[in-house]
């Protein structure tokens, strides 16, 4: 597991050098640990999707707003996005990448939607669009596998701590300071039947 996790931690790590010279050194988290988070969560809403999908349409037909608790159930966890696009499928339309990108979060349920809004990510969405480097990110985003079956969820913390403390020796801050690790860490790790969402992220 040891090797695993730093494999994917180092790669996850490499992908900040694309920001080089767009951002300051310290801004790198802003990009880099929300697009973990949301890798995690496309991973992890992968393996029922065609079921929460099948099941909003009816929901939809029948004209029932309050579609969380059934969704819930067809995604067999607390998190489920409604969506068609994977990171995979938003790479096939570049051009279209940023307006697709923040479609695709919009889609996931209010409390995933809420911890997105306290990432701030949809400024960094924007930023990264402007200087051309969106589709390059989550492209690279889209080549790690963070499937719960391929990373569980004591090794899915273990990364997410080590890029945490790769930033913070970056920008020269306290682990903690801007970012709750632990509580994101709830966010990210499934506990066999569900995702817990109950994370707060400190801006």
């Amino acid at each position: 597991m040891v090797d695993n996790f730093n494999e994917k931690s180092d790669f996850i790590w490499s992908i900040a050098d694309l920001l080089r010279g767009d951002y300051k050194q310290s801004e790198y988290q802003k990009v880099i640990l929300p697009l973990t988070v949301l890798r995690r969560l496309d991973c992890v809403t992968e393996r029922n999707k065609d079921e929460v999908l099948e099941r909003y349409e009816q929901l939809q037909e029948q004209g029932i707003e309050n579609v969380a608790p059934s969704l819930k159930k067809a995604a067999d966890a607390q998190v489920y996005n409604t969506s068609e696009y994977t990171f995979e499928s938003l790479c096939n339309d570049p051009d279209d990448i940023a307006e697709n990108l923040q479609y695709y979060i919009n889609q996931y349920d209010e409390e995933t939607k809420e911890i997105f809004e306290k990432f701030a990510f949809d400024h960094q969405i924007d930023r990264l669009a402007d200087a051309d480097l969106l589709y390059k990110v989550v492209r690279q985003f889209a080549e790690i596998d963070l499937h719960p079956e391929e990373v569980p969820n004591e090794e899915m913390g273990y990364i997410y701590e080590e890029l945490i403390r790769k930033f913070n020796e970056l920008s020269n801050e306290t682990a903690g300071e801007h970012f709750t690790p632990r509580e994101v860490i709830e966010l990210i790790q499934i506990d066999s039947a569900y995702l817990r969402l109950q994370a707060e992220v400190k801006r």
